[in-house]
């Protein structure tokens, strides 16, 4: 069973977007095997772009911090919330039909108010110049726990309607 399956693409995408909306965060809904599924994209800021851009960035940053979280939402069927190594953070919420896992919905690209951009780590990783890095970071928007907690319910709350008639 695919996310396609219990729901079409295009309602995903409209969930997506709301997402997005609702929090200013780059929303995506990945498959089971970590890709997304629609082609939207509204970045949360100027540096997740140019990490993606990268061969390794995307490598060792984006894809192995999707992995790791999207892995922890499945073994615990609950929303999971952790920082990339860029210091940024994501929250997913896993979608389970009948039993089976067939993806995770949330988003990423802010940082949580202590936080920090891992400049050096991105460099170090992906050998794009600090002082271009740091320019990139300029802006990055801020959430409280509380607010991407509050968002983790939402994208609970909205999982459940999708999966409440399977």
């Amino acid at each position: 069973m695919k996310l396609t399956d219990i729901l079409p693409l295009e309602k995903w995408v409209e969930l997506e977007k709301e997402i997005n909306r609702r929090s200013g965060l780059n929303a995506s809904v990945f498959d089971v095997n970590g890709i997304r599924i629609s082609d939207f994209k509204k970045w949360a800021n100027d540096l997740c772009p140019a990490i993606k851009a990268n061969v390794k960035g995307q490598s060792f940053i984006c894809a192995v911090a999707h992995m790791n979280i999207a892995a922890q939402a499945k073994q615990t069927g609950k929303a999971v919330i952790e920082e990339c190594d860029a210091g940024l953070f994501k929250v997913v919420y896993p979608v389970f039909a009948a039993g089976e896992f067939l993806g995770v919905v949330g988003g990423c690209g802010m940082l949580l108010d202590d936080a920090e951009t891992e400049i050096f780590l991105i460099n170090k990783i992906t050998d794009i110049d600090n002082e271009k890095l740091a320019e990139l970071s300029k802006g990055i928007g801020r959430k409280s726990r509380k607010e991407i907690e509050e968002l983790a319910q939402y994208l609970k709350e909205e999982v459940d309607k999708i999966t409440s008639n399977l």
